[in-house]
């Protein structure tokens, strides 16, 4: 006689409106909307509930962060520097990075969920089918959903790591170890100058290590303007990291003392850990995409509400990393918000408005997607690039300012230093892009993203006063500049 808890179990066939694969923020938006819409949903999960934002990415890089940029704000500050030259309290910052993941325990998240009514199925899910899915629990036991209307894949994306002679072995440090660590490594190797590159380089030199930045490419942050990625290297070079462009890795070998690393052309480095921040890669490979047509392992293909258009019948959806648009929490979310939307409007016969800002339309993923980098200083941007806005023929202009001669931000911080860019469509005189880089300027991009999302003539603009003295009024410098 077994259990229903033996390895291998069937217990059973369960029927939902709705079945979402995967429970990080996407996941638990897109269940959110379609409980609100009155259907009922199931959320498979293998891993924590609250996903990779809330214990491994967003949460506790952002903790490990602010006491890094608190401290360089604070040192610009005369009558207030000489209060804060000394390091950083590093058992002190790791414990609020721990906070601020729950000390990686989800049942804050759980409890959400439960609250809005939404049935929680831990393990691993495949889809086994059009409209099913097959949860395999952690003992083994196999639950299978229907799904009545819709089944969600939100499994979201993993840190890709390049096959290297000795990788293997090298035990190398993925963002998720970054954030996670438990103490500071006392030489580090980030390879890599994007995002996760450069805030984790940041963090990490400022909590004592000694670190050294691999770039492939020619400078950090190469997806905005060109100018952000000097700043910020200049910052880290002056903070006593090491930044290298031009430089690859060919192979890493960890003995007894800690890490080579050898480089392209022989030179080697040593180390005590090692990060890579190349890139993502979906986390579709073993979901079951091939029982309904689909290739495993890649991304999927979706239109404007997140349907996926390799699939016929409307009812597979997928959102947030997976779909490779805009592979950023908070866009993630705002896709979840639209899908449920959308689900739930199908799901009960209603119109569904997928036309170009539509309700039910992630239209922003295409024309005004924020970011901001926790570096110090920050960076942050909404729509095109100069080179972006180029590219598709329209007639533009680049309009610059050094924020330096701000007098907001010479009052935020002694010796500031930073810039701001908008790139104005000559013909439409709106905005299709804006870009900051200097301390504090993260608090700049939601009024950049109002403006290039409402599309607000540059005229109506001039009339939108900013209040004197904060960094903002860099805006005011900024149309100035542009009516000459």
């Amino acid at each position: 006689m077994t259990s229903d808890t033996d390895s291998g179990t069937d217990r059973g066939a369960l029927e939902y409106d709705v079945v979402v694969l995967g429970a990080g923020p996407v996941g638990e938006n897109v269940a959110d909307r379609a409980r609100a819409a009155g259907l009922s949903v199931a959320i498979v999960e293998s891993e924590l509930i609250g996903g990779e934002c809330s214990y491994w990415a967003c949460m506790p890089s952002k903790a490990l962060l602010r006491p890094v940029t608190a401290r360089a704000d604070a040192r610009r500050v005369p009558g207030l520097q000489q209060s804060v030259q000394g390091p950083l309290d590093v058992p002190a910052v790791l414990a609020h990075r721990d906070y601020y993941t729950s000390n990686w325990q989800d049942d804050g998240q759980v409890d959400w969920l439960k609250s809005i009514d939404v049935t929680i199925h831990r393990g691993h899910g495949r889809l086994t089918g059009p409209r099913r899915v097959t949860v395999t629990a952690p003992d083994g036991a196999r639950t299978t959903l229907t799904a009545r209307h819709a089944v969600a894949v939100c499994t979201g994306s993993r840190a890709v790591v390049p096959d290297l002679p000795g990788i293997a072995d090298a035990a190398p440090w993925t963002s998720r170890e970054a954030t996670s660590a438990k103490e500071a490594p006392g030489r580090l190797v980030v390879v890599g100058g994007g995002v996760v590159g450069v805030e984790m380089a940041t963090a990490w030199q400022a909590l004592g290590s000694r670190v050294t930045v691999l770039v492939r490419g020619e400078g950090l942050l190469p997806k905005m303007e060109p100018f952000v990625g000097e700043h910020v290297a200049a910052a880290l070079t002056e903070a006593g990291a090491t930044v290298r462009t031009g430089a690859s890795v060919a192979a890493v070998d960890r003995d007894g003392t800690g890490l080579t690393v050898t480089l392209e052309g022989g030179e080697q480095l040593r180390a005590d850990e090692i990060l890579f921040a190349v890139g993502r890669a979906p986390r579709t490979d073993d979901i079951g995409l091939d029982t309904v047509g689909l290739k495993p392992g890649t991304w999927l293909s979706v239109d404007d509400s997140c349907r996926v258009t390799d699939v016929d019948g409307d009812w597979l959806y997928a959102v947030g990393d997976v779909n490779h648009r805009a592979l950023l929490t908070h866009q993630g979310k705002y896709q979840a918000r639209l899908a449920g939307d959308a689900i739930g409007a199908r799901a009960l016969g209603r119109p569904v408005d997928d036309t170009p800002w539509g309700a039910h339309a992630a239209t922003a993923d295409h024309a005004a997607v924020p970011q901001v980098v926790f570096a110090d200083p920050e960076a942050g941007s909404v729509g095109l690039t100069l080179a972006e806005a180029e590219r598709t023929g329209r007639r533009v202009r680049a309009v610059d300012y050094d924020m330096a001669s701000v007098a907001g931000a010479g009052l935020y911080a002694d010796g500031y230093r930073g810039r701001a860019r908008m790139v104005v469509d000559l013909d439409t005189e709106t905005l299709l892009g804006v870009t900051f880089v200097g301390p504090a300027v993260s608090e700049l991009v939601h009024s950049a993203t109002v403006a290039v999302v409402g599309e607000v003539p540059l005229s109506r603009l001039w009339h939108a006063v900013p209040s004197y003295p904060t960094v903002s009024e860099v805006w005011l410098r900024l149309l100035e500049t542009y009516r000459g």
